[in-house]
């Protein structure tokens, strides 16, 4: 009798055995109650441009230093600040003339006076000439007269030279800008003494900014002149620019060159001379496969799309974690570059509520973008 009672205990052991501690059938994992409702999307291939990304400084296309050609004399009157536009020849500042005016006036007086010589010489040299065969002079007078006549010549040259160099120390006290553009800079002070030499003003020549970006050694070769740019200012506004030269050197301690990129007329209302800006330069077209960014996850440095697992039961399916790396970004995608099938299809938003193994409820078909 005791030894048939084990065996009439394994039925009743068996079936205890199959309560709340027996591992779940993988039918039944499917049925457990869903983290989430979520909509799928497949990765698309799309032609995309190819951006290079680079900083830099914006400076004055070129500048012009604008100062006094003649010194010793106060400014009078000062007509332009920083930030004023101006077109070439336009008067920026005058200097005291007064000293300046006398000499004019002498030397225009000096001017007649030597013309009424001259005509007073010439007229005894044309005598000494008509008497020259007839005896009626010595050789002698007519010489004096005739050198008489080249010596007035010569100090009427001299006095119109001197007249000539007044009137262009005249004009030197008028300040004029030698081309259009925009005054960057000013030290002129009406009282002050304007010396050669000393800078007054700055000018950015036509009013030119360019982007100098710094690019490594190693992208240089994929830019060239004509190469479209974009800007993007401090104050969110995205400059249009083109590639005018880069440089032919490296700086051997950044090992970086220089792009020059002009930029348009106008880009002085965003973009200030002196301050930093990124940009990006377009190389063309390239295939990329494209995510919507809300379908990436980013956790701890890594990049994380969920992928949907096995196969469709009552719309309840498993979602696996899977590790990508990311390429460029346009508007609300992003370009996947590794770790992705491209028929997989993933989670199309709410990736941050998941985790790996979360059974979801699948409310629609793979979406196309």
């Amino acid at each position: 009798m005791r030894a048939l009672l084990p065996l009439l205990l394994l039925p009743l052991l068996a079936a205890c055995g199959k309560g709340d501690g027996q591992p779940a059938e993988p039918e039944q994992a499917l049925s457990a109650k869903p983290a989430l409702s979520v909509s799928l999307v497949t990765p698309q291939q799309q032609e995309w441009p190819r951006i290079l990304e680079a900083n830099g400084n914006i400076a004055a296309w070129q500048e012009a230093a604008i100062g006094p050609e003649i010194g010793n004399l106060r400014l009078t009157e000062v007509l332009v600040n920083v930030g004023d536009r101006v077109q070439k020849g336009q008067v920026l500042a005058r200097i005291a003339s007064a000293t300046v005016a006398a000499d004019l006036a002498q030397s225009k007086a000096a001017v007649s006076e030597a013309e009424a010589l001259l005509a007073e010489a010439v007229a005894n040299g044309d005598r000494a000439r008509k008497y020259q065969e007839t005896g009626f002079l010595s050789a002698q007078q007519i010489n004096q007269y005739l050198t008489a006549e080249k010596a007035a010549h010569a100090r009427l040259n001299a006095a119109r030279a001197r007249l000539q160099a007044d009137a262009v120390r005249m004009a030197q006290t008028t300040v004029r800008a030698p081309d259009a553009g925009v005054i960057s800079s000013r030290s002129a002070t009406v009282g002050s003494l304007a010396q050669p030499g000393v800078e007054l003003f700055r000018l950015i020549r036509g009013g030119r900014l360019e982007w100098r970006a710094e690019v490594s050694a190693s992208e240089l070769g994929k830019l060239k002149a004509g190469v479209p740019a974009t800007l993007i200012a401090p104050n969110g506004a995205r400059v249009q620019g083109r590639v005018r030269m880069v440089a032919p050197t490296v700086d051997p301690k950044t090992l970086n060159g220089l792009v020059y990129v002009d930029l348009p007329r106008g880009a002085g209302d965003a973009l200030r001379a002196g301050s930093f800006a990124r940009g990006e330069f377009e190389l063309g077209q390239a295939p990329a496969l494209v995510l919507p960014q809300s379908a990436v996850l980013l956790r701890e440095g890594f990049a994380y799309v969920f992928r949907l697992e096995g196969k469709d039961r009552a719309a309840l399916m498993k979602v696996a974690q899977t590790k990508v790396t990311l390429g460029r970004r346009l508007g609300d995608r992003i370009e996947i570059t590794g770790g992705l099938d491209p028929t997989a299809q993933v989670v199309a938003s709410g990736a941050g509520f998941l985790a790996d193994g979360d059974i979801v409820r699948v409310v629609n078909a793979p979406a196309r973008q």
